[in-house]
């Protein structure tokens, strides 16, 4: 498999983060180019597709070394979800294969969180969060006989984040790091000509 469309896809986002855009430009332009990157998904190495059999993996396909952007793939087993969580940074996230289900939460004045929303992500379909525009979400696999997998670009490098999953009745926060399920990451200058 050739990780060019993935190589491709580093090199265009990272042009448009060097411009120093506003968070409102990269969630509108990056999820073109997102969406463009999942419009297929031969190029994804099966070694960033394999589903765990008891939780969701998270494997990091490219972290800048400047800390302006991650890229990772997450693998949803059958009936596997994140708990209620936050980012603390931008994300954009495209649907590769199958179909997850995005529930949606806002702070209420009680600190306590409330549902503002439900929705599917299919393959080639784009999403974003953010501090700015709604960063709490539980996340989960919408098919009950499948993998589904997405691929998720943050604005820091989201595995080494110290974030929070949030009971919504209470508001109550555990920090977490969520890290990578992968010790190794794509050669994405493997396959250039030299």
């Amino acid at each position: 498999m050739s990780v060019q469309k993935l190589l491709t896809f580093v090199q265009d986002i990272t042009r448009l983060l060097e411009t120093r855009p506003s968070e409102e430009k990269i969630l509108v332009e990056g999820r073109k180019l997102v969406a463009t990157l999942v419009s297929s998904d031969e190029w994804l190495p099966d070694a960033f597709a394999r589903p765990h059999p008891e939780h969701y993996q998270q494997y990091l396909l490219y972290a800048d070394p400047l800390d302006r952007l991650s890229i990772v793939s997450f693998v949803w087993g059958p009936g596997q979800k994140t708990p209620v969580h936050d980012h603390l940074t931008w994300g954009i996230v495209g649907g590769l294969r199958g179909k997850e289900q995005e529930i949606t939460f806002q702070q209420q004045p009680d600190g306590s969180y409330r549902e503002t929303g439900r929705g599917i992500l299919e393959a080639g379909q784009v999403t974003a969060v953010s501090p700015v525009i709604g960063d709490v979400h539980e996340v989960s696999n919408a098919l009950s006989d499948r993998p589904s997998i997405s691929i998720h670009v943050y604005g820091k490098n989201i595995g080494q984040v110290r974030r929070h999953v949030i009971d919504p009745k209470t508001g109550a926060e555990k920090s977490f790091i969520s890290g990578y399920a992968n010790e190794v990451v794509p050669n994405l200058w493997s396959q250039v000509a030299a």
